[in-house]
């Protein structure tokens, strides 16, 4: 165990160490033992020479503060998924599957949808040069059929003017048939050339798809094989098996932080966090204090930065943590919004018969959230402000963290006209943030494609393939302190589309971001992010609606 245990030496203070474990998935710095535990095992990670430095090499590792059965402190090494295609390097905690059952049937499996992927790569290459035939083929008869009708065309033109002056008809019968004859020779060379290339593309991309099917089929199948090679304890040394965790109609436990799926997602229960708890669990050790940090090169999607600690994610992690967590003292996972919010927010700014603009403080929600705490919204009180309403309905959203002005519709068919302003781009948004570093240049254009992270809502990554495209602009307006104060003025209206732009097209987060920040949040430190101006064409009235709050910070 000492081989795995790096104990803490000189130990440290009785006031150092946490009374309660603090919740892996609170955002900003961990514990202070945690963070000297991790801030070691970065040092030995960078001197490693793992390649993490290489582009999209980062990887996220954990370290897990532990005490044994002599009260003798010290932490475990872990991370997330593979390094260097392996499971295990010298000094880091196993994976929390069980080899010895994976490797059993996973050898054999992996070879065998290793062998049916290669089966389909030789169709691939079989119907390559068929389809260049029929390229071919193409690129000889079609010209030729266009040219044909394009002269018949012509020809069938000059027929109807002949006729129309009274000319031979049996002689304009005779050429539209000939003409019809010789389409119909052209085409059956055509088919002629092309049917016999095309069945056999069709024989081939058969047997394609008979292997697409049959080694989706044992993916699958595999897949719950691995799934269940995954046993994990909790404190009170209760197992459950991965995919119970995940099935709201096995799980047993009513303590999980998030309803999951019926399939675990890609990847879960090979993060950092559960693979330091099984081994703190199968050596008799008690969990003080968790940490998560990037190392290495960011990904390409975004969402993670070199240094930067993380809290656990809940998509893949927050049913496995929810039963690995009990039988500790755990402080409860943080709620966002739901806090105390004066009444008589948020303030009107701009208020007439079938509109009104308000300007929301941070923490409150734009919208009502799922959690019977996060009732609490801009809608729900503009709609108890304005009962007579038939609409009150938002146009638009703020993020709970971002201050500014919101715009609501009173009655239904003003809130279609806004919303198709909105659709159209007929609506100027401005806003205010403070980032974190020294931007480089002065003004430009982020284009950057968004989704969501499916692993880590709500997380939003970039995406060049799948993601939607997400455009904004933004402008320097001045820099002091090692921070940019800058104008951002989005075309498009993605999720978390300013914050993601800042964060990975500018290389700069906005100050206290805890999603997308360089150190999480301290404290009582808002977001510094605040929808400045909106500016539109009143959709009744036709004339200009331009309203500005400054930013508070």
């Amino acid at each position: 165990m000492d081989a795995i245990v790096t104990y803490l030496d000189p130990p440290p203070a009785a006031h150092d160490v946490p009374a309660r474990m603090p919740s892996p998935f609170a955002p900003g710095p961990p514990c202070l033992l945690a963070r000297r535990a991790a801030e070691r095992l970065r040092a030995e990670v960078e001197h490693a020479g793992l390649g993490l430095d290489a582009p999209d090499g980062g990887k996220m590792f954990g370290v897990l503060v532990v005490e044994d059965a002599a009260g003798r402190i010290g932490f475990l090494r872990g991370f997330s998924g593979m390094v260097n295609g392996r499971w295990d390097l010298p000094g880091f905690v196993p994976p929390a599957f069980d080899q010895a059952a994976r490797d059993a049937f996973w050898i054999a499996g992996e070879a065998e949808l290793v062998a049916i992927a290669g089966r389909i790569a030789a169709i691939d290459e079989r119907i390559a040069p068929l389809c260049a035939q029929l390229a071919d083929i193409a690129a000889r008869f079609e010209p030729d059929g266009e040219a044909l009708r394009e002269r018949h065309r012509a020809a069938r033109e000059a027929r109807h003017a002949a006729r129309a002056a009274g000319g031979d008809r049996e002689a304009l019968d005779r050429e539209s048939r000939m003409h019809t004859a010789e389409k119909r020779a052209h085409d059956l060379a055509y088919r002629a050339a092309r049917e016999p290339i095309e069945a056999q593309v069709a024989q081939l991309e058969a047997q394609r798809r008979t292997l697409d099917d049959d080694r989706a089929a044992r993916s699958r199948d595999y897949l719950v094989r691995i799934h269940d090679t995954y046993t994990l304890a909790n404190a009170r040394g209760e197992t459950r098996k991965l995919r119970e965790l995940f099935d709201p109609a096995r799980r047993r436990s009513p303590a999980s932080l998030h309803v999951g799926p019926a399939e675990p997602p890609g990847g879960a229960g090979d993060c950092a966090a559960p693979k330091l708890l099984a081994c703190a669990y199968r050596h008799g050790l008690r969990p003080l204090a968790l940490a998560e940090v990037w190392i290495g090169a960011p990904p390409v999607t975004g969402g993670r930065m070199a240094g930067v600690y993380y809290p656990a994610c809940r998509g893949k992690c927050g049913p496995i943590l929810a039963h690995m967590l009990q039988g500790l003292d755990v402080e409860p996972a943080p709620v966002f919004g739901g806090g105390p919010i004066a009444d008589d927010e948020p303030r009107t700014v701009f208020e007439d018969r079938w509109l009104v603009i308000v300007d929301k403080p941070v923490g409150l929600l734009s919208v009502p959230g799922r959690g019977g705490t996060l009732r609490d919204s801009v809608l729900a009180r503009l709609r108890a402000r304005y009962p007579e309403a038939t609409g009150a309905v938002l146009v638009h959203r703020l993020d709970l963290d971002t201050s500014g002005l919101l715009v609501a519709a009173k009655d239904p068919e003003t809130h279609r006209e806004l919303q198709r302003l909105f659709a159209i781009r007929e609506v100027e948004k401005r806003y205010i943030a403070w980032l974190e570093g020294e931007v480089a240049g002065d003004v430009g254009t982020i284009d950057l494609p968004l989704r969501v992270d499916l692993d880590d809502r709500p997380r939003q990554i970039v995406d060049p393939v799948h993601g939607k495209a997400a455009v904004t602009d933004w402008q320097v307006l001045r820099r002091e302190g090692g921070r940019t104060r800058v104008a951002l003025s989005p075309r498009t209206g993605r999720a978390h589309q300013l914050r993601v732009h800042a964060a990975v097209g500018l290389g700069a987060p906005i100050v206290g971001d805890r999603l997308y920040g360089r150190s999480g949040r301290a404290d009582g430190e808002r977001l510094l992010l605040h929808a400045e101006s909106i500016a539109f064409v009143h959709p009744h009235t036709g004339e200009r609606v331009a309203v500005t709050r400054s930013a508070p910070f």
